[in-house]
């Protein structure tokens, strides 16, 4: 057979879906099963935005559109970022692509170019596709690392001892996926101070759970001086109103929407048409729903944590957003003679039938941080109080 590129063979995945296949197989052969490993809201998509979808349907909105995305909505995102952020943000500035994922690749692509030692710093543990798309895009990943002391925030000293003539991009990412981190005002101020010392740089803020703060008000650099016109802001409409698989994103940024929309042009050419509208009527329609879910994350959270710091050998901080949380497991795994998070993982897979993610799924683990996995509660009440103690179960009955 002919070969394939090295690229494709070096690059990675979202172990998040891998792990989902897993509980699929596993729940087909009639294995009962709990998961905890997708970062998916459990609600429906509210009525009045699948009412807008259908109604562009019948209205015959269900072909092409520009490929930066349909004019209304994206004055309705440009409103709807700015007012979130207090900046002016023009709508010609905001691109839509077919979820926010695919604007990672794009700014990469963007801003280095392959084999130029050019580098990005990205937040370890992190989304996996930082580091993947990065890598397959011939850029030099450089890994800032996320702290328990500070609550998985990274020091900005750090930020600042990582930068080089060849970063080109640093990616931040808050509230933070895997562990529910927040970067605070103080955090933003920090990292404002120092990149006004590198106007070379490019931010990728990664606000995708922006609606989902629990603990004080969100936070964006783009609202620090000089930031706005260097930072590109990346949400969507998955996690605020249960609407991952409509795959609607956007990005906005002064100077590089139009090469983002080149992008969309040659790959996707569009987001598919009457989702548009819906996202248009999740934006500036009512809100109740979308508060209804992040007053019901919350309980959840407090649950979550709760019962997981009554489980031998785990150690749970309370996450400032998103839902997920990051558990220190170092001890747990010394408990029952696990090597490491990962075994920990398989075997509360297949023997005590609850499936989670462990930390190596999200990047190398953070040197001195000891051993982590991660839960969603994107779930019912009763499937985490069921789940967590099913783990309870399982650290009593295989504690040494």
């Amino acid at each position: 057979m002919p070969e394939i590129s090295r690229r494709t063979r070096e690059l990675g995945t979202e172990n998040a879906f891998v792990v989902l296949a897993e509980v699929g197989r596993l729940q087909r052969e009639g294995k009962d099963v709990l998961s905890f490993c997708i970062g998916q809201p459990d609600f429906p998509t509210p009525k009045n935005i699948c009412d807008a979808a259908i109604r562009a349907i019948e209205e015959g909105k269900h072909g092409y559109t520009p490929s930066a995305g349909i004019p209304e909505l994206r004055a309705a995102v440009a409103e709807y970022l700015g007012k979130m952020r207090g900046i002016e943000i023009d709508p010609e500035w905001v691109v839509v692509a077919s979820g926010a994922k695919p604007f990672i690749g794009y700014t990469i692509l963007t801003v280095t170019d392959y084999g130029a030692g050019h580098e990005v710093i990205y937040p370890n543990p992190g989304f996996p596709i930082y580091e993947s798309q990065i890598i397959a895009n011939g850029a030099k990943p450089v890994p800032l690392y996320l702290r328990e002391d500070r609550a998985f925030a990274f020091d900005p000293q750090e930020l600042a001892d990582k930068i080089t003539d060849n970063t080109r991009l640093v990616i931040l990412n808050t509230p933070h996926n895997p562990t529910g981190g927040i970067l605070t005002a103080e955090d933003l101020d920090a990292i404002a101070e120092i990149l006004r010392k590198h106007e070379h740089v490019w931010v990728y803020a990664d606000e995708i759970y922006s609606r989902l703060v629990y603990d004080g008000e969100f936070q964006s650099l783009t609202s620090r001086e000089g930031m706005r016109d260097r930072v590109i802001i990346a949400d969507g409409i998955s996690k605020t109103w249960a609407m991952t698989g409509w795959r609607i994103g956007y990005a906005a940024n002064r100077h590089l929407a139009e090469h983002f929309v080149r992008w969309v042009t040659n790959t996707e050419s569009c987001a598919a048409h009457p989702n548009q509208y819906a996202a248009i009527e999740a934006i500036t329609g009512p809100q109740d729903e979308a508060e209804k879910m992040k007053r019901i994350f919350h309980e959840r959270r407090d649950l979550i944590v709760r019962l997981l710091n009554e489980v031998p050998g785990f150690k749970c901080l309370s996450p400032g957003g998103a839902f997920y949380v990051w558990p220190n497991v170092t001890e747990a795994c010394e408990m029952i003679g696990a090597g490491d998070s990962e075994e920990l993982r398989r075997r509360l897979l297949h023997e005590a039938g609850v499936a989670v993610l462990a930390d190596i799924h999200f990047g190398p683990r953070v040197p001195g941080e000891g051993q982590h996995i991660r839960l969603s509660y994107a779930a019912s009440t009763k499937d985490i109080e069921e789940g967590v103690g099913r783990i309870a179960d399982f650290m009593k009955k295989n504690r040494r």
